[in-house]
């Protein structure tokens, strides 16, 4: 039966999901009864197109761990995913073993278990998706290993004789009993587990100084002491470099909830992270360009009540659309990494100030002027990357996080990035709307009076840059741009148009429930056009569409009436060349929404007969017979956007308020374009 199962790997033909595999560990017992092999699998995603667009992945990989003993004659398999571990978790345990009344019988148990705690708003979707695949799969893998006993059979392999111990000499036993690795045959098993396990004794030569633990790191149970010691050993045994401090080793395993395998893993993957970018240097290297410190809208700004650092972020007043185009997203990593950085480095300052462990930050970000500009699609994909380096690479550094003067918008923004925020990080997040942060119960409550910034109604002056909009003049040229794959990664996102004069682009949208949010961005390449949003009950026909263009054409009829075969839903906004134009409409019926592009055409002059000077410089500046421009679009379902709202654990701040008044159940709709010129 094992050689039979060892057959599916590295590939598996029969199963044309199986992308491939890697062994990523392997070890023997000294004679040689056990054998441990440790995989990476990568699987193909089986799923709609619509949830592989979301989800933004391809495949998912799967970490199995086989454990095989030829002395109790056992197959044990466990697996379980690494893709959306923290949104997903699945486990699956199969054991083969020898039927205790007959031994030519093989006995195979096999369960598995799916805990989603968020995916996209599709929880029920992926649901019923894993259930389905799941009883497919188990019936597929009998089939499988069948195919490859009678592969072995055909062979020649039809018995393999029971497994004897083979002498060992003296020579080898003392070189078999020297350092091995730690993790290599124990079981994967939390610290925290209970009964008696190697990990969890400490004896008199493990414990730490209760003074050092009181002083720097903070009240640790025996059991967590014993893992922060248990990893920072093996670190010092096998890791070739700098090791880091205690404070530094338990952030790591607060993230994992003290499981000393996962946390070993999670801080391996960042040293080397470190290592290779290095980020130990970037305090001393990194010199934000002179437009980055002028138009970047943060600062620290003193401590909050619990002596934290406070980092304060005006992202409502900061043009995030028009600093990546003048210093490109790596650098805007690169400057994030440096907060990051310097947060640890005043944290341990603040420690050494207030004589008492301070491991976390406090970030206050003020949402004044958030607007659908914020929304610019390659700019929230840079979030969402920024948001993943930072949660792999700094976890359990922040402490708080407040939000004011959250905007209607929000929850648009909010929807799109809070699936990629881990759940013990979403815990700390606290947001008002309004002026709600005022008095009891907001900033006063984390924050010193005398330490609350003007511009929030306190009287401490706050040198953070104001912001505001980049001007395009700064803009590097696609010459200028050195990272090629950006470029690409934005032309892709966007979908090209030709307008024809009297020919408008249209992109149909078909939205099943009544409030939902569109979403758009667009930006006018050439030419002047006018944008509009209809409704209709019934779906167009597309017409004939020109060579070179995106999705769309024209779908609306000649013979449609405006107000009985369909109606405006958004009053017409003029776009000029250059412009960048971002919006969203919450719908109120379900139906076809039309998003409409129509050349514009200024009134002509019937006063008098000859050409006026406006007329001839229109003239002279007309787009000839198209007009050119660069489309998005994005719909976001009433369930995920009113979800956005209500499942964060701040709606007592007057957040729900907010919640009520965006996905408003009276049925009216709200748009927000916003024009960059």
């Amino acid at each position: 039966m094992r050689q039979a199962y060892e057959k599916r790997f590295p590939t598996c033909p029969q199963i044309p999901v199986f992308l491939g595999s890697e062994v990523l560990r392997e070890s023997r017992s000294a004679d040689g009864a056990v054998h441990v092999v440790e995989r990476s699998c990568r699987l193909r995603v089986e799923a709609p197109r619509l949830l592989r667009k979301i989800a933004g992945v391809e495949h998912v990989v799967f970490v199995q761990r086989n454990v095989l003993n030829w002395r109790e004659r056992t197959l044990l398999i466990e697996a379980h995913n690494e893709t959306f571990a923290s949104r997903v978790m699945v486990n699956e345990n199969c054991s083969y073993t020898v039927h205790p009344e007959n031994e030519e019988w093989t006995c195979f148990e096999q369960s598995a278990s799916l805990d989603i705690r968020s995916f996209f708003g599709f929880e029920s979707a992926l649901e019923k998706l894993a259930m389905k695949q799941y009883t497919a799969n188990v019936k597929r893998g009998k089939e499988v290993i069948e195919h490859y006993l009678n592969e072995l059979i055909s062979q020649g392999t039809s018995h393999i004789p029971r497994w004897t111990p083979a002498p060992v000499r003296e020579e080898d036993a003392r070189s078999q009993a020297g350092p091995r690795d730690p993790g290599a045959l124990e079981a994967d098993r939390p610290c925290s587990a209970p009964g008696p396990a190697p990990e969890t004794v400490i004896t008199d030569g493990d414990k730490l100084d209760a003074d050092y633990i009181e002083r720097y790191l903070g009240h640790l149970t025996p059991v967590q002491e014993s893992c922060l010691i248990q990893l920072r050993r093996w670190l010092q045994e096998t890791h070739k470099g700098k090791i880091p401090k205690d404070e530094h080793i338990l952030r790591f395993l607060r993230a994992r909830d003290f499981h000393l395998d996962k946390a070993r893993e999670m801080l391996c993957q960042s040293l080397s992270w470190r290592k290779q970018h290095q980020v130990d240097l970037l305090l001393q290297t990194w010199r934000p360009p002179a437009l980055l410190e002028e138009f970047y809208a943060g600062g620290w700004h003193y401590q909050d009540i619990d002596g934290r650092p406070l980092y304060i972020l005006r992202l409502g007043h900061m043009d995030t659309k028009g600093l990546m185009k003048a210093v490109g997203e790596e650098a805007l990593l690169k400057h994030v990494l440096s907060v990051n950085e310097e947060g640890q480095k005043r944290c341990e300052g603040n420690t050494k100030q207030f004589g008492r462990p301070i491991s976390s930050w406090t970030c206050l970000v003020d949402l004044e002027g958030l607007n659908m500009r914020h929304l610019w699609r390659p700019g929230v994909k840079a979030l969402l990357r920024m948001i993943e380096v930072v949660e792999d690479n700094y976890p359990e550094t922040l402490g708080r996080l407040l939000i004011v003067r959250a905007p209607r918008v929000f929850p648009v923004l909010w929807t799109l990035i809070s699936p990629f925020i881990n759940e013990n990080t979403r815990q700390k997040f606290l947001i008002y709307s309004g002026s709600n942060y005022q008095g009891p119960g907001g900033l006063v409550d984390y924050l010193d009076r005398d330490v609350i910034p003007d511009f929030l109604g306190g009287d401490c002056v706050c040198n953070v840059p104001e912001g505001g909009l980049v001007p395009k003049s700064l803009y590097l040229m696609e010459e200028e741009q050195e990272h090629t794959d950006q470029l690409r990664q934005w032309r892709e996102t966007y979908q090209s148009a030709s307008v024809l004069r009297g020919a408008p682009h249209e992109v149909a949208v078909e939205i099943l429930e009544g409030e939902s949010v569109i979403t758009w961005d667009f930006d006018i390449l050439r030419g002047d056009v006018v944008f509009s949003l209809y409704h209709s009950k019934q779906v167009p026909k597309p017409g004939p569409q020109e060579p070179g263009a995106g999705a769309g054409g024209q779908l609306t009829d000649k013979g449609w009436v405006l107000g009985v075969d369909y109606s405006r839903v958004e009053a017409p906004l003029v776009c000029r060349e250059g412009e960048s134009i971002q919006g969203s409409h919450v719908t109120r019926w379900p139906g076809i929404y039309l998003l409409q592009w129509q050349m514009h055409s200024p009134p002509g002059n019937v006063a008098c007969s000859l050409p006026g000077v406006e007329d001839v410089l229109t003239a002279l500046h007309s787009p000839g017979p198209k007009c050119k421009l660069l489309y998005y679009y994005e719909v976001l379902a009433s369930e995920d956007f009113r979800g956005s709202m209500s499942s964060l654990e701040s709606c007592t701040s007057g957040f729900s308020q907010l919640s009520a008044t965006t996905s408003s159940s009276s049925g009216h709709s709200h748009s927000s374009p916003l024009v960059s010129r």
